[in-house]
């Protein structure tokens, strides 16, 4: 739909709402590289556009097709050069609140199924470790066991923990909506002041809880009791499968300005 025509040029509504698009990605672009090197890349290439549409505007072929090999050759120089500050800007697309409200959407379905287990697990007296990762990587955890890569679910978690299978022992670490390993091995912990009484698994789970942000469900397989262990304690022991579901889904929702349990 035309809006108005200025000499030779046709501006549509498309036309404003693209640009307008353009400017705010830069804008946000700049924002995030201000006081870095990054700034003036961005502002270079904010010209180099500028002067595309120029020439483009003109008809002036040999001329945009210049300014275009210059900003294929600048945009690669740019990701090259300036990785940090990239991975900073996409750090902080993932921390926006839009994008943090439609992960947990997500998240509801994963939480679900990790309740799920938890109860099986605890019905059969089966001993279960799941360490679901929250903002700290826990890479070197998940390379100590075996790569699965396999959508979270109850029924595949509860087989991974049958006694007689070669993956039971050792921690399952999941990530987002994936199971990312098996059989992990996780540091113990060296807190001189927990419960003499606490196993092998009790202490993983606490050992791990205390290094990373992770949420870890501890089942035991004497008891069949549930527990959950957070920022080096256990937030609860003895839990039901609606407590588990309560408490982990604080965790797992909570943004990093909501304040901590």
């Amino acid at each position: 739909m035309e809006l108005f025509r200025i000499g030779f040029l046709t501006v549509s509504l498309v036309d404003i709402i693209d640009t307008a698009l353009v400017a705010f990605i830069f804008y946000k672009l700049y924002a995030v590289m201000r006081g870095t090197r990054g700034s003036q890349m961005v502002v270079g290439l904010l010209l180099i556009l500028i002067a595309s549409l120029i020439v483009g505007a003109f008809g002036l072929k040999a001329t945009t097709w210049l300014v275009n090999s210059v900003a294929q050759v600048w945009v690669i120089a740019f990701v090259i050069l300036f990785q940090p500050e990239l991975r900073r800007l996409m750090v902080q697309i993932g921390q926006a609140r839009l994008v943090q409200r439609l992960l947990r959407v997500r998240g509801t379905k994963v939480t679900e199924e990790i309740v799920r287990a938890a109860v099986m697990l605890s019905e059969k007296r089966y001993g279960g470790l799941f360490v679901v990762q929250r903002d700290v990587g826990l890479r070197g955890i998940i390379e100590s066991g075996v790569r699965m890569q396999s959508e979270v679910s109850a029924d595949v978690l509860v087989s991974i923990f049958f006694p007689r299978t070669p993956l039971h022992d050792g921690a399952i670490v999941i990530s987002g909506n994936l199971i990312e390993a098996a059989r992990c091995i996780l540091p113990l912990t060296e807190n001189p002041n927990i419960d003499a009484s606490l196993g092998t698994r009790h202490r993983a789970a606490l050992g791990i809880s205390e290094e990373s942000d992770a949420a870890v469900i501890v089942v035991s397989e004497e008891t069949g009791q549930i527990s959950l262990a957070y920022r080096g304690e256990f937030i609860e022991r003895g839990m039901s499968g609606d407590d588990l579901r309560r408490q982990l889904t604080r965790i797992l929702e909570r943004v990093s300005d909501e304040p901590e349990l």
